[in-house]
């Protein structure tokens, strides 16, 4: 190692500054956690509302309390600007950006780009520079290492580069960021292990692997890896429905099988930022390579289908009713809505679910709140008072998941027990289903406007 590297370890070690460009919902929890540690944190961001609200110490994230915020602010070891320029004394940059895909779902690594020519004006000897975007691999070493080496600098000796993929999965209090390791691949063995030596200060467990392309390839592995395991649960649901077998019941005895088996869960469809667009980032690049990746193709038609498929059981559910489609009161509770702190995340509401009755968005955790205070200012209130079907959506951040470690659902929040809860009985001892689409009435009624019996095997 180099006495570049090893004064950079030691800095590293002991009380470093850290530049994080990129305040969102991987960006401020990763500024949080480095002030926590002890680190100085400059947190960039090229919307100015966002900096003002750090400064302000007022977070816009669900994984960051304000009162935490405002703490770290007011002990000036968490600031905020829009001035590259003040990134030009830090010890270590993170480069945390959103990377959306494009019309034709390609690629769009623009923020990327941007980011890298940013870093490039101020990089130094003796820092570190660390991509943590989702990307395709081959990225940190085809963007940005040409960019810093113009500066006339050399990788693994005058500055440091490496990628460590972001794994933050908002919402969830079981697994925070200091409970979820971190991969890291440096570009060369001093890279690795400095990069190493920052996230320790984070977390719990730190998993080197041999270089940024691994480490930006595990990443994509990961979410490709649900994202068709999602899409093969969903058509199982499908499968189910039409052989009149319950699907719920099926996954809830296969999960019994101790070994080779992980249960997944059928949904409306996929949300979030990662599953619908990083799947199609490998699909990408290795089509470069001449090779076309079928499984991806195909599980994106299959979850690209669901909406359409759940607005068709919300059809024949109302029609059990005597209820038409037209002039229904449908309310569908969007698990992420637009807020631009998600940086392009989608949650909006599928198209179908639209298209269909008057149709309104709703936050799950402002209901949530609503509920606990009806109940608590209305003592014995009429349980007819709110119908509504719910059905399974793919986390797309916001609600809390179920806190099961070896399940990953294809749904977006833990199950709520309600008298009128349409759709499925849930895996043993996990009643009702995840919100999906919600249909409210103001007035208490006797009958239920959607009852379950249209949906008793739900998506089966």
């Amino acid at each position: 190692m180099t006495s570049t590297a090893e004064a950079l370890t030691q800095r590293l070690a002991a009380t470093p500054i850290v530049g994080l460009i990129g305040l969102g919902y991987v960006g401020l929890p990763l500024a949080v956690a480095f002030a926590e540690s002890g680190a100085t944190v400059i947190g960039l961001d090229v919307d100015p509302t966002r900096v003002a609200r750090v400064r302000a110490g007022e977070s816009f994230v669900e994984d960051v309390p304000t009162s935490t915020l405002a703490g770290l602010v007011t002990a000036g070891r968490l600031t905020a600007t829009d001035d590259v320029a003040a990134l030009k004394d830090v010890d270590a940059i993170l480069i945390c950006v959103p990377t959306p895909l494009g019309k034709s779902k390609e690629p769009d690594i623009s923020y990327i780009v941007s980011a890298a020519d940013a870093v490039a004006g101020v990089i130094r000897r003796g820092q570190l520079v660390v991509l943590e975007s989702t990307t395709y691999p081959g990225t940190t070493q085809e963007i940005l290492l040409p960019r810093f080496q113009a500066r006339g600098l050399r990788a693994g000796e005058d500055f440091f580069l490496a990628f460590s993929p972001e794994r933050i999965d908002p919402g969830n209090r079981r697994y925070t960021l200091r409970e979820i390791p971190k991969v890291v691949g440096g570009l060369t063995p001093a890279c690795r292990e400095l990069a190493a030596t920052l996230y320790a200060r984070i977390t719990r467990q730190v998993v080197p692997v041999s270089g940024p392309e691994t480490a930006e390839m595990v990443k994509l592995f990961e979410n490709t890896f649900r994202s068709v395991n999602i899409a093969l649960v969903n058509e199982f649901a499908i499968m189910c429905r039409r052989l009149g077998i319950s699907v719920w019941e099926v996954i809830g005895a296969a999960a019994t099988k101790p070994f080779g088996f992980m249960p997944f869960y059928p949904g409306p469809g996929l949300g979030g930022h990662c599953l619908p667009s990083d799947p199609h980032y490998l699909s990408w690049r290795v089509r470069l390579e001449g090779y076309e990746p079928r499984f991806i193709a195909f599980a994106d038609e299959i979850n690209r289908q669901m909406p359409t498929y759940v607005v068709q059981l919300i059809t024949d559910a109302l029609n059990e009713r005597g209820r038409a489609v037209r002039g229904a009161r449908i309310l569908a509770r969007d698990r992420d809505p637009p807020d631009p702190t998600h940086e392009g995340r989608r949650g909006r509401l599928p198209r179908p679910v639209r298209a269909v009755a008057h149709a309104r968005a709703h936050d799950a955790r402002v209901d949530r709140l609503a509920r606990r205070r009806s109940r608590g200012s209305r003592p014995g209130a009429d349980p007819h008072a709110a119908q509504r079907v719910r059905l399974g959506g793919d986390r797309a951040g916001g609600a809390p998941r179920d806190r099961h470690p070896q399940r990953d659902r294809g749904r977006s929040a833990r199950p709520t027990r309600h008298p009128f809860v349409a759709g499925r009985r849930g895996p043993p001892g996990r009643p009702g289903c995840a919100a999906g689409v919600e249909w409210r009435r103001e007035k208490p009624r006797r009958d239920p406007l959607v009852s379950c019996a249209p949906f008793a095997s739900g998506l089966t």
